[in-house]
This record gives C-alpha cells, structure tokens and sequence, in this order.
C-alpha cells in the first residue's frame, strides 16, 4: 500500500486504541486482495502499540492448520504475558478444548461454550492489566474453532479496555463461508477498513522512493498496467528494472518483467485461496474464461468469484494475465502430471466448443498421445494451416504427434510423407531420419504416387541412388491407365529427373506416357509445364516463347508447400536460356518471401539460384553475397548432392575476384561422390577447373573442363546456357601451347551458339581472337563486345575489353587502347575482379594522359544529350572510327562528327578522349 494510504488507515487504528483504553473496547477488521498490504499494516501497527507502552499479541490463520483444533487461540494465548497460572489454565483449557474436537465427548465433536468462556476470560482479564490489542492476520484461514472464540470474543470486547484487529481476504474459502461466525465479517463495535490495489500515483509514489522521481514518471503509467497496483507486483518490477540496468540494457519507457516479475506473481498466488489457484491454473492452459467451470470443475459463480478476486488482486485483467511472463510463472507452478491432464482436457473442450485446430492443436502437444478419433484429422489440419502462415516448426510438431498417435499403417506413411515434405523447408536432412521407414511403407504398398515420388526425391537428394531406383521402379510396376494422379506425378518427375539427375533418368521406363491427359491441378499443370520448360532449355536451347512461358508460370506461382518446384525450374529455364536479367525480379520477391516465412530450407535454395544469376550477369560481389547466404542458411551437410550449386557459384566468383583463400575454404568442404551424376557437379566441375585455370595448374583445369564436357554428352545437356566448357578448355589449350585443338574447341562452340547465346557466343569469339592473327583480332573482340553487351554479363564484357585493349596495344594503337582500358577498369573495378584490373594496370604501356576522363555525371551535362548524342558518344568512347560509328549506326560521317561536335560542347570536353569511360554503363546503345 501507499505512504498516504497506509497512514490514513493506522491513524484510524490509532483512534479506535485510544477508545479501547478509555475502556470502550473496539474491533477493527482489514480486507482487501492479497498482496495489497494487510500484513504489513498489521504488524506496523503492533509494533506501534508497543512503542505506546500497550500489549500487542498476534496470530496467523494458515491453509496448512485450518484442522488443527484452536491452532490460532493457541498462538494467542503463548504470545500473551500470562502469570503462572493463567498459563496453566489457559494450556489445560486449549487441551481440553482439543481433545473434545479430536476425539469428542458422548458422540459430539462441537466445542464446549464454557471452554469458549473461559479462553476468552484469560484475554479479557490481561487486558485490565494492560491496553491490550489482539491482532489475527489472515482470518480467513483460521481452523473453525478459533473462529468462534474470536467471535465470542469480538462481542465481548466492548466493555473492555481491548482492541480486537483482524485481517482477511474478504472471500470464500472452498467447502464453507469465510467468515461464518457473527461478530468477525461485520464487526459490531469498530470499523471496516478496506484496502485496495494502488492507484496509478501510487504505484509512482512507490517506484520514485525506490527509483527517482524521473524514473518513476516514465516508468510508472506501465508498471501501473502490468501489476493492477499490486505493491508486490510493483516491486518486482523496479526489482527486474534494477537487473536490467545493472545488465547494461538502455533506460526506456517499456518494463522488462522478468524473474522478479515472475516471483511476485507465484508469490501472490500462493496466497490466495486454493479455488482460486486452481482458476488461475486453469486460465494460464485455457486463456477462455468461459470454459473454466468444465476444465475446474467449479460452479460457474465459483469461478466467477475467483476471477473477482485474481482481478482485484492485479493479476488478471479483463480476464487474461496482465503479461506472457505472468501466464508463463504459473504454468511452470503446475505439477507435470497435472499440467498434462488440463491440457488433454483442454484439447477436448476447445475440440468439442468448435475451436479452430491449430487451438486444439498447441493443447495436444502439450498433452501427449491420446486414443480419441478426432486427434489425428485435427492435427493434420492444424499442420496445414500453419504451412500457409509459414510456422513450418509447429507443422512439424503437429504431423509428429498425428503420427505417433495414428495406428493405421498406410495413414501413417501419409504423415509422414506431409512430415517430410514440410521438414523440407527448414532443413532436407531433417528428412534422413524418416527414409528407412518410407521405404518399407512402399515396399508394403503403402505409398503411391505424389508420396512416393516425395521419397524418391528426398532419396535423390541425399545421394541413395540404389534405394530411390527401387523405389521408382515399384512405383511405375504399380501404376496403371486409371491412376491419374501416379500418372501426373511420373510425367512431372521425368522432366524433372531429366534436367536435375540425368543419370537416373534412363531408370524410367520408356512406356510411362510423358503427358497423361488430363493434368488434374493448375498447380499439377504449373509444375510440369516448368519441369518441361527447364528439361527442353538444356537438351535444345532456349526460345522466346519458351522463356514467356515460363514468366507466366512466375507470375502466378507462390512460395506454398507445392510450388517450390515449379519456382526452381522455371528460375533456372530463364537463366540458363540467356535471360538471367529477366530472372532477377522474380527470384528477389521468392527471396523476401522465403524470408519472411522462415523456411530456411527455401531460401537456402533460391539465394542458390540468385547466386547463378548474378554471375551470369557478372555481379561477381552479388553472386560471392548470396551464395554465402544459400549456405549459411542451410549448412553444407544438409544440401546432399545439391550443394554443388551455391558451392560452384562461390567458386566461379570469388576466383574471378582473386579472393583465392575463399575457394581454396570452399574446396575443402567434402562432397559426395553421388554429385557429380548429377548437374550440380557439372557446375562443381566447371568452378573447380576456373580455379585451377587461375592459379595456373592447366591440366587439372583441362582434365575438370572435358569431364564436364563428357558427363554433358554422355547426359546430352551439351547446349551453351548450361556449362560453357568449351570456351574454357580452349583457353587452356591456349596458355598450353597448343592452339590447334584449342581453335577446333571454339570452333565447335560457335557451332553451337545461335542467337539466343550472346553470353557464350561473346566467350567463344574472345577465344577466337585469341587464336587468330593479330590483324584480325579487334575485329573479333569487337563482335565479343557486342555481344556481351547484349547477353549482360558485366564481367566477361570486361575480359572482352581487356583483350582488345592488349590487341590495340600491340598494334601500336595506344590512343585506342587508352580509351577501352578506361571502360575495362571500370567494369572491372565494379566486379571487384582483382587479377583483371591488375593485368590492365600493369599491361598498360599507352599514354595514360589521354585515356583519363571524368566520369559520367547523368544529372549534368550529359542528361541534355539526345539519344543519338549517346549512341554516336558512348561507340566513341569505346574506341569506334567515326567511319565504323557511321558504318554501325547506319548513318553518314558528317552525322556522326555533328553529334559528336555537340556532345564535346554540353559534356565540356575536347577531345574523345575525354569522353566518360562508362558513359554506355548508363544509356541504351545500339549495337
């Protein structure tokens, strides 16, 4: 209680002593909810009547001696100062008194009113000696006949010099009235005094004595909500404030109730009385105040009363604790064995009220196996609702359960299956666990279709090629004309094994149709059409309106617990058809959207992809950031035979950059040897041989470059967007010495580009150059230009430009080769690709003089440039002869020196050589 409070109420307890030793006895009685101060105020008060030369002898009612005969009397009557004997008296009396109760006298167990007299007597005649007050805490808890002791003694006290001070709860204890003896619950000679929970400048007033006033003003207003002005609440607040600060936390405005917090709640609980306790147990399972009379088995209006009373003591309100951390004291009070009885019962009266599953679902779990029928169908949808709000870890939870508690073999498998498909999402080797188990349930006939191939899948990615041929082959002996649904599943899985595990693919059998009609799903649909786009992008090459086709597909899939599939495949279809550009938008928004859904799993595999992208498109630091992601998200010993994925994009990039410390860490990782039967390895492959290609160890990057080429033949992927292994083993016939199979290698590579490869069409014409005359070299490396303009990758632009700046160099024309090294150190210094710049630095022979300019500011001069203006400028600045801009562009010299004459005016150059070198990093040039 309050400083106010507190000493209103002893200044009326001072009053009514004054008249008691005017010989006007009086009774004083103090309710009020736990915790509010009514012990505290009791024995401020004696402490004061000892200090005023008066009496004060005291007791207290307690739960655990409420059937122990005249307990309270007897703490009385010993803390009296009685003469000798008095006390013999009194002590044969109390015993007498007790044995009558125990044992009783004539078949009756009622107190005797002359034993009732007589105590009574013994206090009324110690207070002619002294100014005597009687002081009874917690009455309420008093053993029955103290109670009418106290009551013939309240009765009595008014012609005697004796204040009579009580103190109780003001509620019902289980079995009987608190209060049933008249005299005590309305006083006949004296007064009430009701304390109650603090007020809002009460809980200040306390939190300033033991914080500061400005702490207090900040701090109170919230303290004041959480505890319902409860001063022992309050005080475990400012005690985990204290810890707080003490733990280094900055001060704010929000309380961290923590332990103390906690404490005080338990505490305050643990003085209430037993049918309140018991609701309070009941609310922290069952946080619905109108089921707590089935889960207590109390009266509707008993449990009424002790919401009332929890209200009124500041742990509940509106019905609910007043913080998580209050819910979670209690329900850690709750013995183990009881607490999983409330929940059991709980889950059958939220089942039976209509509750939504996942309710019904989270008191299961905490309930354990049960034999009701209803269990596993309401598990299973409380698992499907939280896969669409992407709580992958309580769907997890909910399907184990439905699956321990199932005991129908093939609904088992069933589980399981959902189980691991949803495990998927977090992590894929959550799934080894269940591998063994679903391989019996196929081989007892208890899977089929889309749960059967879930199993192969997951045995493929694991790398258990033997057990998913097994698997598959059952699979496609059971299936017959009328299994639409195996049907569907077979001609999706055949795509997909096709694109993904092109050494397993010959295990399908050939008269599985490649199209049942018809696709029962959209989603089915979505799934095959993607499956098909990807498988027909690496065995014939890409189209435009297979890669439109595949947008659509984007457009309307989402990240649900059906579609990852449909995503990957059409991701990877856009990328490896030359379009990673395209690709970018949709695989950020799976990116956030795995994110936000917590499916570590997901996003380990799309930042995956989004690694290839931004290689694909040169973002060498891009791809270094997000393949890191793919595996910090997911470890590398969950990723199977994928891991050959973010592993080779990390590779690929962090070489081109030179960070070679990172690849020689990536390279250490351990793969399976299953990987390289798989396309992952073919990218493995290909990123391990750019490695050694860089550090110079050329037959190790030779013999990885033509294995990739011969797994690609062998698989027939051999087409451009997948691996362009080609154009690398020529490069290291090349630095070999020999340039005859190196030129045959390009050769078959340009073969094989059309126009739909510009990115490896624009490789393949570098290495032409280089394996030409010198006189003809800028010619290629030209095309190369042009045509990694077109394809979009930043990085191999800049080794296009690289060489044609050493061509230039070498034939003399410095000025030239000045002005492309500019943009080549740009590009390069944008890719971060150390070993590039270094070669420009150090091969850099020409005038250095002209081939420095200031960069391209777009909101000066240059944004006044047409589009013509930008086209003829940013070819000038690449090096082009006003002849060849006019040759490229299809228009006369005079035009072309017009436009320029008109560019050197607004950008204020000079010269050409002064034109910015990454002015066409910022416009759209025709080519």
């Amino acid at each position: 209680m309050g400083l106010v409070e507190r000493t209103e109420a002893i200044e009326t307890l001072d009053g009514l002593l004054a008249a008691s030793v005017a010989g006007k006895g009086r009774v004083a009685v103090v309710t009020g909810p736990v915790a509010t101060g009514r012990t505290e105020l009791l024995n401020a008060f004696a402490d004061r009547v000892v200090d005023l030369n008066g009496l004060a002898i005291t007791a207290t009612g307690s739960r655990s001696e409420q059937d122990l005969p005249l307990g309270v009397m007897s703490q009385l009557l010993l803390d009296a100062p009685l003469v000798d004997e008095e006390r013999r008296r009194a002590m044969n009396l109390l015993y007498e008194g007790a044995q009558t109760l125990t044992h009783g006298d004539g078949g009756t167990h009622r107190l005797d009113p002359q034993i009732v007299h007589s105590l009574c007597t013994v206090l009324l005649e110690l207070s002619r000696r002294y100014p005597l007050v009687v002081v009874v805490d917690d009455l309420d808890r008093a053993d029955h006949a103290s109670l009418v002791c106290l009551s013939y003694l309240a009765r009595r006290v008014r012609f005697a010099p004796m204040l009579a001070l009580f103190s109780h709860s003001g509620h019902r204890r289980s079995g009987a009235p608190v209060l049933d003896v008249d005299g005590l619950a309305r006083p006949p000679h004296g007064v009430h005094i009701a304390l109650v929970t603090l007020s809002a400048d009460g809980v200040r007033e306390m939190a300033a004595e033991a914080l500061g006033e400005d702490d207090a003003a900040r701090l109170a207003p919230r303290w004041h909500e959480l505890s319902g002005g409860n001063p022992l609440l309050v005080g475990g607040l400012v005690e985990d404030h204290r810890q707080a600060l003490a733990d280094g936390a900055a001060p704010g405005n929000e309380p961290v109730p923590g332990g103390q917090y906690a404490e005080a709640v338990v505490s305050c609980l643990r003085r209430t009385e037993e049918r309140a306790q018991r609701v309070a147990q009941a609310l922290a399972i069952l946080p619905d105040a109108g089921s707590l009379d089935k889960l207590t088995g109390l009266e509707p209006a008993q449990v009424a009363q002790a919401v009332r009373a929890l209200t009124a003591a500041g742990l509940l309100q509106r019905g609910d604790y007043r913080h998580p951390v209050a819910r979670e004291a209690v329900l850690a009070q709750i013995d183990d064995g009881e607490r999983v009885a409330l929940h059991r019962r709980a889950a059958e009266i939220a089942y039976h009220e209509g509750a939504v599953s996942q309710v019904v679902a989270e008191h299961l779990l905490r309930a354990g196996q049960t034999d009701d029928p209803w269990v596993v169908p309401v598990l299973e949808d409380a698992a499907r609702q939280a896969l669409r709000a992407g709580r992958v870890d309580a769907a997890v939870d909910y399907l184990r359960l439905a699956w321990q508690t199932c005991a129908d073999d093939r609904h088992r498998a069933k589980i399981m299956t959902t189980m691991m498909r949803a495990g998927w999402r977090i992590n894929p080797s959550m799934s080894t666990g269940y591998l063994p188990e679903l391989t019996a349930a196929m081989q007892n006939g208890f899977l089929r279709s889309g749960d059967a191939l879930v199993l192969t899948k997951a045995l493929l990615w694991n790398g258990q090629f033997a057990d998913a041929r097994s698997v598959f082959e059952q699979l496609n002996a059971s299936a017959d004309e009328h299994d639409q649904e195996t049907l569907t599943e077979l001609a999706i899985a055949r795509p997909l094994l096709r694109s993904t595990y092109p050494s397993f693919f010959p295990m399908l059998r050939p008269q599985v149709p490649l199209a049942p009609t018809p696709i029962p799903t959209v989603s089915a649909g979505h799934r095959l059409e993607a499956a098909s786009a990807l498988a027909t992008v690496l065995t014939r090459g890409p189209s435009e309106p297979l890669a439109a086709g595949v947008e659509r597909i984007l457009h309307n899939s989402r990240l649900d617990e059906m579609t990852l599939d449909t995503v990957e495949s059409a991701l990877f279809a856009l990328t490896y058809s030359g379009h990673a550009d395209r690709a970018v938008p949709w695989c950020d928004t799976f990116v956030e959207e795995a994110g936000a859904r917590q499916a570590p799993s997901r996003l380990a595999r799309l930042a995956a992809i989004r690694a290839e992208i931004s290689l694909r498109l040169g973002e060498l630091p891009a791809a270094v950031r997000h393949a890191r992601l793919a595996l910090e998200s997911m470890p590398p010993s969950s990723w199977g035979v994928a891991v050959g994925g973010p592993l080779a994009a990390l590779i690929t990039a962090a070489t081109a950059m030179g960070d070679y410390d990172l690849v020689r860490e990536q390279l250490d990782q351990p793969v399976a040897e299953e990987m390289f039967q798989t396309r992952y390895g073919m990218h493995y492959l290909h990123a391990r041989g750019r490695y050694s290609l860089a550090i110079g160890q050329l037959p190790f990057a030779l013999r990885d470059f033509e294995q990739c080429g011969e797994l690609a033949a062998r698989w027939k992927l051999d087409v451009p967007g997948l691996i362009p292994w080609r154009t690398d083993a020529a490069e290291a016939l090349l630095r070999m010495g020999r340039p005859g199979p190196a030129r045959k290698l390009v050769d078959e590579q340009l073969a094989r580009c059309g126009k739909d490869a510009p990115r490896v069409h624009g490789m393949a014409m570098r290495l032409l150059a280089a394996t030409s005359e010198l006189r003809h070299r800028p010619m290629f490396l030209r095309q190369a230009v042009d045509l990694q303009t077109a394809g979009g990758d930043e990085y191999e632009l800049a080794r296009a430009l690289a060489d044609l700046t050493e061509a230039y160099h070498v034939l003399g024309e410095s000025r030239r080769a000045g002005m492309i090294a500019r943009r080549a150190r740009a590009l390069a210094d944008k890719a971060q690709a150390q070993p590039l710049l270094k070669m420009l630095t150090r091969g850099g022979n020409w005038d250095e003089s002209e081939s420095i300019a200031q960069p391209l500011n777009p909101a000066g001069g240059a944004a006044m440039l047409s589009d013509a203006e930008h086209r003829v400028a940013a070819l000038a600045a690449e090096g082009y002869t006003n002849r060849e801009i006019s040759m490229k562009l299809y228009i006369t010299i005079s035009t072309v020196e017009q436009h320029l004459t008109r560019t050197y005016r607004k950008l204020n150059v000079t010269r050409r050589t002064d034109l910015p070198a990454n002015l066409n990093l910022d416009f759209s040039v025709a080519g």
